[in-house]
Parts: structure tokens; sequence; C-alpha cells
């Protein structure tokens, strides 16, 4: 029960990596607002583990301050945040990417943070603590080809995440990121182009331990900066990758 007495919301929640992430934290004891832009599948994951459903636009601010409010409604304060909804453009030449496409991974990608962080910060500062996990990717790391406006966006989280972390130090306020390697998420196939045993063999050679990562690998990452045997560790990038970036 590490995060017993913990409040979270976790974004994205509804599948993938975010979903691991909110099962563990339940497991763990914090109350959780599973939140993501499919209700339907908000509301599955939240009803294996009691949570709170909620609906959101990442890339809105006025959807993110409602669900800050909410939650804060409810949980009575917020502990925890992990930014981890996130998006991308299918492969291709730089050059190809469309308008629409650049600003949907920007927006749900690297506008989010700044619209969690501009509702949920002054909650925290008021309580003098918090902490805050940006789900980035190794793609922000060593970035592949093909997949050039992603990789930026992913570079800016860790960026930010080491931006954020040294400007809310003094308030108690944590911040850290995590870069996973791909894994069975809905944005695989994006990822590879087409899913097909040949692409996931080619990708699957550029990682060292040889397997894509889990939400299981993310959620005990994740347990670990979010609980208080981290109380030390702020602006750290973890790679979750299997060696993928060595």
């Amino acid at each position: 029960m590490r995060l017993e007495g913990k409040t979270a919301i976790v974004t994205g929640a509804g599948s993938g990596f975010g979903a691991g992430i909110a099962q563990r934290f339940a497991i763990e004891g914090a109350q959780v607002m599973v939140a993501d832009i499919n209700a339907e599948a908000a509301r599955d994951v939240a009803d294996s583990f009691d949570g709170i459903a909620h609906t959101v636009d990442v890339s809105d601010g006025s959807s993110v301050d409602a669900m800050i409010h909410r939650a804060i409604d409810i949980l009575g304060h917020v502990d925890l945040l992990v930014n981890n909804a996130g998006v991308t453009h299918l492969p291709t030449s730089m050059e190809d990417v469309s308008e629409p496409d650049f600003d949907r991974v920007f927006a749900v990608n690297c506008k989010s943070v700044y619209l969690t962080a501009r509702a949920l910060v002054p909650h925290f500062k008021t309580r003098e603590t918090g902490a805050i996990l940006n789900i980035a990717s190794t793609a922000g790391v060593s970035p592949r080809p093909r997949l050039n406006w992603y990789n930026a966006s992913k570079g800016w989280m860790n960026t930010a995440t080491k931006a954020m972390a040294v400007e809310l130090a003094p308030n108690c306020i944590r911040v850290n990121a995590l870069n996973p390697v791909a894994g069975e998420t809905p944005l695989l196939k994006s990822f590879l182009g087409e899913d097909t045993p040949e692409m996931r063999a080619k990708f699957l050679a550029t990682i060292p331990l040889g397997r894509f990562s889990t939400p299981e690998d993310m959620a005990n990452a994740a347990l670990y900066l979010c609980s208080d045997e981290a109380s030390m560790i702020t602006g750290v990038c973890m790679e979750v990758d299997g060696g993928r970036c060595i």
C-alpha cells in the first residue's frame, strides 16, 4: 500500500499504459480518477477498481479545468497527476505530415501539460506538496526517422519536465517523466505504420532486451516516482525501454 491515503488523476487512462498505471495506483491504496476522452473506456477501467471515471479533452482548457475542479470536489485534494494522454501521426516524411495532424500532436502531447499545470499547480502550491509525472517517450531521447514531429513533441515533454521541476522544487512539488519504448497499446499500430510480424520483428531488433514495454513495466516505474520513496527525485526523465536508448 505504497500510495495509501493518496489521490491521483491519470489522463489517457482508458487503455494501455494509462490503464496499467491507474490500476496499480489503486492496488497500492490511492483513490484514482480515470480520465480519458473515451467515456466508455474510462468507465470500464474505473469500474475495475471502484475508481472515478471522467471524460476529458486534455487539449482543451475548459475541459481540463473541469477535470481538476471535479477531482478536488470529489477527492478533497489531489496529490498526484500523471500526464499520460498522447497521440502520434503516422510514419511519413516530415514534410508530408498534415498541418491538422501536427497541431493535434502538439495539442495533446504538449499543450495538455501546460493546461494541467495551469489548473493544478496552484492547488499543489497551496498544500506545499504534489507530484507530476509526464509520460514522454524514447522518441524524445533517441528519435526515429519518419516520426519527426512526434519525436519533437516528446523531446518537448522531457525539457518541460526539467523546467517544471526546477521551478516548483521550492514549493515541494516534484516533476518527473518516463520514457517508454513502444508497447502493446493503441498507439503501436500508428508507430509501426502497419502491424505485421515483419514490422514487429524489425522494431524489436532495436530493443536490446527484445520485447516491448508493458503497462506493468510503466506502472512499476510510475509507482516508484510518485511514491514517497522517491521524495528526493525530481527532474528525472527515466527510460523504461529495455536498453533502446543505449
